[in-house]
């Protein structure tokens, strides 16, 4: 089956529907492909590759999450459950006639080029019936960051139940148990309070230290304050890091860590919980697992306890098991791209959602996708703003970070300044519009 005038879309979670939104809009035709039976990706926790837990919720708020052009319901909270989050994901795909365009319980296998940038893509993929394969003029790759596990090697043995935090689903399987939580992402930190409230006892390990953020302050979310005036960064730094000891105090007097780098240079803990339980005792916390032997867990420190579980709540690394890495130009722990989605020499390969930034919601993701779909359409029309996009790719960039020296890990290794990355994008989008209608 030859489809060269066709992209082929792999994903229909929330970047993926994006995609699928504005590639419409710009009349670009498109196959989808999605492993699960509906839209939604991983905030669908029947899908076979949710990481999704019964107690999860959004850790930024709804109306700075929600699409611009598609708000969520006023009835609904102000930091919706992943339930809530599917149900707006199946409606968006509703609204916008999406799910005609994709073949769902559909896996991609294999995407192979043909040869150079334009002369197609081999694009394998196994459903119901079998396998088959297509060719496609490009491929558009939007599965996700969180669903392969980062799970460390922990030096020793342990007897006990070992899991990764992609394998909790529900606090009943805490019933009865000695739990020690390893990391103190925000994952970590929501389900070390379900552990708290369903286990014998939970204690947490953690390597670093965070800065923890409120959900609430003044009565309202914490990300709704403030943002009329942007601030040079020095500047927010201080001003948010005394409104975070006014509304959170000190967590070192809880036993947590001091971060040895500066606020906003990993993403902060939005938890209004775990401290509440540290300072009530409930919670324990631990430095960094030096062994294990049978049940017993010994720490960096010297210290040691015994456990019936350890949950590794330790994060998920990138992973495109139907690419070659080297045709994604990856260097270090992510492909380097031009504003996280575009390839420097070829415009027949995008990567759609590899991006993270405190902040950025849906609607930034949205602007990543239709300065894609509009590039796209550019270069078909041959408009002068597509070319001079071509050619600033082609030159060489940096990962639009805005200065800031993020932490060296896997996790950051496409994190961005939101300020700094949509200003880009959404100044791209302007001159591919403009030049649309030129």
């Amino acid at each position: 089956m030859d489809t060269r005038d066709k992209f082929a879309l792999i994903g229909a979670g929330p970047m993926g529907l994006a995609a699928a939104k504005v590639l419409g809009e710009q009349g670009i035709a498109f196959d989808g492909f999605e492993l699960h039976s509906d839209v939604g990706g991983l905030w669908d926790i029947d899908a076979p590759r949710s990481t999704m837990y019964e107690s999860a919720h959004l850790i930024s708020s709804r109306t700075m999450t929600e699409f611009a052009d598609f708000p969520m319901r006023e009835d609904v909270a102000d930091y919706p459950s992943h339930r809530e989050m599917a149900r707006y994901f199946r409606d968006f795909a509703d609204h916008f006639g999406l799910r005609r365009h994709y073949r769902f319980n559909t896996e991609v296998t294999r995407l192979e080029p043909l040869g150079g940038d334009g002369e197609g893509w081999r694009v394998g993929w196994r459903d119901e019936t079998g396998a088959h394969e297509a060719v496609y003029g490009g491929v558009m790759i939007a599965n996700g960051t969180l669903s392969e596990p980062n799970m460390p090697a922990f030096a020793g043995r342990f007897d006990g139940e070992l899991i990764h935090a992609s394998a909790y689903r529900h606090p009943g399987q805490f019933a009865g148990k000695r739990v020690l939580i390893v990391g103190a992402g925000n994952s970590g930190c929501d389900i070390a309070v379900d552990a708290i409230h369903h286990g014998t006892r939970c204690d947490m390990s953690m390597r670093r230290g965070y800065y923890f953020v409120p959900k609430y302050v003044f009565g309202k979310p914490a990300d709704t304050m403030g943002g009329a005036i942007r601030l040079p960064m020095w500047l927010k730094r201080h001003v948010d890091g005394l409104i975070l000891r006014w509304f959170v105090g000190n967590p070192q007097k809880y036993g947590f860590p001091k971060p040895d780098y500066r606020l906003y240079e990993s993403h902060p803990v939005v938890n209004s919980l775990v401290l509440y339980h540290a300072g009530h005792g409930d919670l324990t916390i631990r430095p960094d697992i030096a062994r294990m032997d049978g049940n017993t867990v010994h720490f960096t420190d010297g210290s040691s306890a015994d456990y019936d579980m350890v949950l590794a709540a330790t994060g998920y690394r990138l992973h495109y098991p139907f690419i070659d890495d080297a045709l994604l130009n990856w260097q270090g722990d992510a492909p380097h791209l031009y504003l996280n989605a575009m390839h420097p020499t070829r415009d027949d390969l995008f990567v759609l959602g590899m991006i993270e930034a405190t902040g950025l919601g849906w609607q930034g993701r949205h602007e990543q996708a239709e300065m894609v779909a509009r590039y796209v359409a550019g270069l078909r029309a041959n408009s002068t703003a597509a070319q001079a996009l071509k050619e600033e790719k082609a030159k060489g960039f940096e990962r639009a970070t805005g200065g800031m020296a993020y932490l060296k890990l896997a996790r950051m290794a496409y994190y961005v300044d939101k300020a700094t990355y949509r200003g880009a994008v959404t100044k791209w989008i302007d001159r591919l519009s403009r030049g649309a209608r030129a």
